[in-house]
């Protein structure tokens, strides 16, 4: 796109987008006013932010093993992401499970749509199971088309051992006859066998549609639960933080989307008031496909999108820097846009595919709030690269066209005296190990003491006190008077409370207690709220369970591959890759420093953060490496032309790391100091993430990749890079 707008183009460019932005503005202003349980205008919210349904399900069998509950807990935890990946399950006592879903009101309902757990079977023409959900392996919804161009949507099925060798013997002896699939007692599917399947993958064809094949794979993908369950009780449960929560997030948000566009116009000029137009663009955008997907909002969501309303100028940062950089090499405004979109596109695209891929697998094989995550990282990334490369470049033509033409409006990069970085790489990674290192003392330290890190309930479990209480108390009640007399018995900084509404019960969530502590708790309510009986105490398991740990490290570790062939295929150079891995595990185990340190309360936020700091790390590393891959387009002859290019890349690209950091910590900065105590407890460590990721980008991964480039190609440093 050149810069070829007329003057009347120009001011109709610009009343277009004011349009937009206007009915944009207002249509979020809608979704935000109405949020909330019941509204047909409302985002979907969290069981922290909105309560929802709390389900509690008595296991029938007999002196059930905990590998069986367990094998429970994590199939139900998959059952009910359908209704949302906030969803949780976890056991309460020796034989029940609770399961909790935010965003409903009618238990009854779900409860019917959830179905009795633990009833898939595949049964012969005759009525006899001959084998059961565990025994598949996968199954997955697709859409295909036959010679004739006509769709068909079918579910893809992958057996285990025993499903394929029964499989095989039942479909060898019923060719052309029905094998019913059961569930809950009602035929859900009753395809008909086309020939005997022996390999253990088969294929169920004639679906109407692709949702009916996706909810049909849905059944059988999570199999036959290991235990028959039985509906204990059912409550609706109010919200655990309540509108102050929303409210301060939303100020937060607001002064911080204020300060980053006040700091973008001061730095940037004209483009500065283009990317800040874009900016609240992306805003409305981001709110507007929040509802549009029902995605489901919780508290850390709400902090991940702040914090991507500060990533969001990343890419305007980066073709500002390029035009300016044009400028200061003599060429004109208008060619100096051009080129400056032009020259940025490279960086912006792989930085953002990178993040991207992580997303697409941590949403294809994580569960929970890592899918949940995923959703809200894809969505800020796809809408962050539009309103970058589309309407930034529209306003900023429109303004051009309009007279803004000279270059102070603009600004031109400065001669920057090249930083020594690189020779000084021994200095750098120092610092480096001397914090991590001072993470593992202290993980040490403390798990001599039994607790490495702060695991919360999420994490660890805990013990649930129901307290019926002779009126209703509001959650500032609760949080200004009641927790900290029960910090007091505890001493736990992690109480999470929950009302039931309708018979004044509150749920209060803390760290296993003893009988003793039990029996403090509940004198602790007699004395100041005179509950004298009613008082229940049961154990919790985690709402994190260990097989959705394993899906969150698999997910992390098979994303980190991905982006690794990904670099490595664009940069033609493993060594970028290793480089850039290597210094996304150093923010990572930066962090974890910080949790390890200051004893944050690690829970279902530490996943979030974690995630990221990887897609922060990622992007800012991807920017400095497509500079040094620009910059390397001849042949490079020795060690010593190679340690200049990379000290001058980094040198190029350090006002961008800096100032994208700058806008990104605002944001999470603006969480810390406004934020609920919860939100806190993720902000912090956020920005340590921050000042990390930027400090590995500038001061760790392109050394990396210099040692490595010395080492590992010390008789090739003559080629050029592709």
């Amino acid at each position: 796109m050149k810069n070829k707008f007329s003057k009347n183009q120009g001011a109709a460019a610009l009343l277009i987008m004011a349009l937009i932005l206007g009915g944009l503005a207002y249509y979020a202003s809608l979704i935000l006013s109405s949020t909330g349980i019941g509204e047909n205008m409302s985002i979907k919210l969290g069981l922290d932010l909105a309560g929802g349904v709390s389900i509690t399900y008595q296991v029938e069998d007999e002196n059930p093993t905990a590998e069986q509950i367990n094998d429970t807990v994590y199939k139900l935890q998959k059952r009910i992401e359908g209704y949302s990946t906030e969803s949780s399950v976890y056991r309460e006592g020796e034989d029940r499970i609770t399961v909790e879903i935010p965003g409903v009101t009618d238990a009854n309902a779900i409860l019917e749509e959830l179905g009795k757990p633990g009833s898939l079977e595949f049964r012969t023409p005759e009525g006899e199971t001959f084998m059961t959900g565990d025994m598949v392996e996968d199954a997955q919804a697709t859409a295909t088309e036959d010679k004739m161009k006509n769709k068909d949507y079918v579910v893809d099925l992958i057996l285990t051992e025993e499903g394929a060798a029964a499989f095989a013997e039942m479909t060898s002896a019923n060719v052309g006859k029905e094998l019913p699939i059961v569930y809950d007692d009602q035929v859900i599917s009753d395809p008909i066998v086309n020939e005997a399947i022996t390999d253990g993958r088969a294929q169920i064809s004639g679906m109407g549609s692709f949702e009916a094949a996706d909810n049909l794979a849905s059944n059988i993908r999570i199999g036959s639960l290991s235990l028959q369950l039985s509906e204990l009780r059912s409550n609706v449960v109010g919200a655990q933080l309540g509108s102050s929560a929303i409210s301060s997030s939303l100020k937060a948000a607001a002064i911080g989307l204020v300060i980053v566009m006040l700091f973008m116009m001061i730095v940037y000029f004209v483009p500065g008031i283009a990317a800040s137009l874009a900016l609240v663009i992306y805003t409305c955008l981001v709110i507007a496909t929040l509802f549009l997907f029902e995605v489901t909002l919780t508290l850390p969501g709400i902090a991940g999108i702040i914090l991507s309303i500060g990533m969001a100028v990343d890419a305007n940062v980066i073709i500002f820097a390029r035009i300016r950089e044009e400028i200061a090499s003599g060429k004109s405004v208008g060619t100096s846009i051009t080129t400056g979109f032009q020259k940025a596109l490279s960086a912006i695209i792989d930085g953002n595919v990178t993040t991207l891929i992580a997303a697409g697998v941590l949403g294809m094989l994580g569960s929970g709030t890592v899918k949940g995550f995923a959703s809200t990282l894809a969505i800020g990334i796809i809408l962050s690269m539009f309103t970058a490369l589309v309407v930034t470049r529209l306003i900023l033509n429109a303004l051009y066209a309009l007279g803004l033409k000279d270059e102070k409006y603009f600004g031109k990069g400065k001669e920057l005296k090249t930083l020594r970085l690189v020779e000084r790489k021994n200095i750098l990674f120092g610092i480096s190990i001397v914090v991590i290192v001072a993470g593992f003392v202290a993980m040490g330290v403390y798990g001599s003491k039994g607790n490495a890190l702060n695991y919360g309930l999420d994490f660890m479990g805990g013990t649930s006190t129901t307290v019926p209480f002779d009126k209703n108390y509001t959650i500032e009640e609760i949080d200004k008077d009641m927790i900290p007399l029960v910090e007091g018995v505890t001493g736990d900084s992690d109480v999470q409370t929950t009302q039931v509404e309708g018979n004044n019960e509150i749920i209060f969530k803390t760290r296993t207690l003893t009988l003793a502590e039990r029996e403090e708790l509940n004198k602790v309510f007699e004395d100041n709220y005179n509950v004298k009986e009613g008082i229940q105490s049961e154990t919790i398991s985690s709402t994190v369970s260990s097989e959705m740990r394993k899906d969150a490290v698999t997910a992390v570790m098979i994303a980190v591959i991905c982006m690794l062939i990904y670099i490595w295929f664009r940069f033609s150079d493993a060594r970028f890759a290793v480089s850039a891995i290597l210094a996304l595990v150093h923010d990572v185990l930066v962090v974890l420093t910080c949790y390890a340190v200051v004893r944050i309360s690690v829970g279902n936020t530490f996943i979030a953060c974690m995630l990221t700091i990887i897609g922060y790390s990622i992007n800012d590393t991807i920017v400095i490496f497509d500079r040094i891959r620009e910059n390397t387009k001849k042949k490079v002859k020795d060690e010593k032309e190679l340690c200049e290019i990379a000290n001058q890349s980094l040198t190029q690209t350090l006002s961008r790391s800096i100032n994208t950091s700058i806008t990104t910590f605002i944001m999470v900065f603006m969480l810390w100091l406004l934020g609920v105590a919860t939100i806190r407890d993720f902000a912090l460590p956020l920005m340590v993430g921050l000042i990390s990721g930027s400090y590995s980008s500038v001061c760790i991964a392109t050394q990396l990749w210099f040692v490595l480039k010395r080492k590992v190609g010390k008789n090739k440093i003559a080629d050029s890079a592709k």
